[in-house]
């Protein structure tokens, strides 16, 4: 019987995502396809640096810890198979549990999302990431920073996930009141509708799959922890939390903070990837803790 991917958290990782290539992406910016090729097969045996989304990739390892293969981890690469083995000896060398591929060539990765069951893709090509979201997919584009360091060898106890809400959890609905009319416009229309639920966002699924994954174990021994990081404030967090509440979600901890910067908050949580859809967020973010920005699903 084949194996189903079905009741597992498959996360689909671009190799640029879990590694530093942008160098080698530059090569093939200015020197075009086969100079990036001979470049990465005359560097086969050279291990690649860790990446922006290497220290969640590594975190969510932890998960299958038990013996149940709950999340699967899947390399989503526009190479192709002669310029893989440099990433599959850099997978081996960090001992990285991944042994399943999907190497496109330069064509488009999006049609195999669904037939891997991807419940989360992470990419640094914008294009991707979009047309991800356009299929339903939790995507995000990773947002690479020279000052945050990644740590290959470091200790993780517990995987730490933050999300903002609006456009990410939740539907963009009322981010569109907010963009259109205004604050005060968007803090009356929340409290109005305070009792009825936020229709879900592109994260909402995935959010519902860590949530059940956590009910598998003990609180003192819960692998991954989750929190909210929004700017919302009262009187809109109460219908933040009665939606959540509605769909039987745990999250773990919330932050509403009104405006104030998120970097400090996410900083401390110790988040080891916070999804957002404003780069005014994701940006200065991205200097302290990894980060990837949501795209809004195109009209």
């Amino acid at each position: 019987m084949a194996m189903s991917l079905d009741d597992k958290l498959v996360v689909g990782i671009s190799s640029r995502a879990l590694f530093d290539l942008e160098y080698e992406n530059s090569i093939y910016e200015e020197k075009g396809l086969q100079a990036y090729l001979e470049y990465q097969v005359a560097h086969e045996k050279d291990i690649l640096k860790p990446g922006t989304a290497f220290p969640l990739i590594k975190a969510l390892h932890k998960l299958n810890d038990g013996g149940e293969q709950l999340v699967e981890i899947i390399i989503m690469s526009k190479n192709s198979a002669d310029t893989s083995l440099r990433i599959f000896n850099s997978i081996e060398h960090y001992g990285l549990e991944i042994s399943r591929a999907a190497l496109v060539g330069g064509n488009r990765i999006a049609p195999y999302l669904s037939a891997f069951r991807t419940g989360l893709f992470l990419s640094a090509n914008e294009k991707d990431v979009q047309e991800a979201i356009d299929a339903g997919i939790a995507a995000g584009l990773i947002c690479s920073h020279d000052n945050l360091t990644i740590q290959p060898d470091e200790e993780i106890d517990q995987i730490r996930i933050a999300f903002d809400g609006d456009a990410v959890i939740f539907s963009d609905e009322s981010e569109k009141i907010y963009r259109s009319q205004g604050l005060a416009a968007f803090a009356e229309h929340e409290r109005l509708n305070a009792r009825k639920p936020l229709p879900e966002g592109p994260f909402a699924k995935l959010l519902t799959t860590i949530s059940k994954v956590q009910k598998q174990f003990p609180p003192d021994q819960m692998p991954i922890r989750t929190a909210l990081v929004t700017a919302r404030n009262a009187p809109a967090h109460e219908r933040v939390i009665r939606t959540l509440m509605a769909w039987g979600v745990r999250i773990d901890e919330a932050f509403f903070l009104g405006g104030v910067q998120k970097s400090d908050f996410l900083k401390a949580f110790g988040a080891h990837i916070f999804f957002d859809d404003q780069a005014v967020h994701t940006d200065p973010a991205s200097r302290l803790v990894p980060a990837a920005r949501v795209p809004y699903k195109s009209e």
